[in-house]
């Protein structure tokens, strides 16, 4: 997609510090950073999100995940590490091409604050079971 600034870095016709590339995926230093080391991964071809990709998409970027995580695991040595990966605005998506955010953690003052409302009152055993089955016949 020429409009596509993460589409335009793949393609080297916008500036990127790419830290791995191979025939399908790039990662490069994301240059709005939660913490040092923060990276993404994109696919080559453009999609807008998870829902897009194909499996063999999804299998050759996440191939490279691993490798990734490694490479700034021995880099910087952080106590742990997140992986992000947001589909649509209501999701906090900002740029409309998969990207996976590799975010290294050293400590809870860090900068990243993913937080979880539980909603166990919501979603009894019950519910869940439901929305299981639902999920299930989908998948079926």
């Amino acid at each position: 997609m020429s409009s596509c600034i993460f589409c335009k870095i793949a393609a080297g016709e916008l500036p990127g510090e790419i830290i791995y590339e191979d025939e399908h995926s790039v990662a490069f230093m994301d240059i709005m950073p939660v913490t040092k080391g923060h990276v993404l991964l994109i696919p080559k071809t453009h999609r807008e999100n998870i829902y897009e990709m194909t499996a063999d998409e999804a299998s050759h970027l996440f191939a490279a995940a691993p490798k990734i995580a490694n490479a700034l695991k021995e880099t910087f040595e952080p106590a742990g590490m997140n992986l992000v990966q947001n589909n649509g605005a209501a999701a906090g998506q900002a740029v409309f091409h998969f990207h996976l955010h590799f975010v290294p953690r050293y400590d809870e003052t860090d900068g990243y604050r993913p937080t979880w409302d539980q909603k166990t009152d919501e979603f009894p055993s019950e519910r869940i079971q439901q929305l299981a089955a639902d999920i299930r016949q989908q998948l079926a």
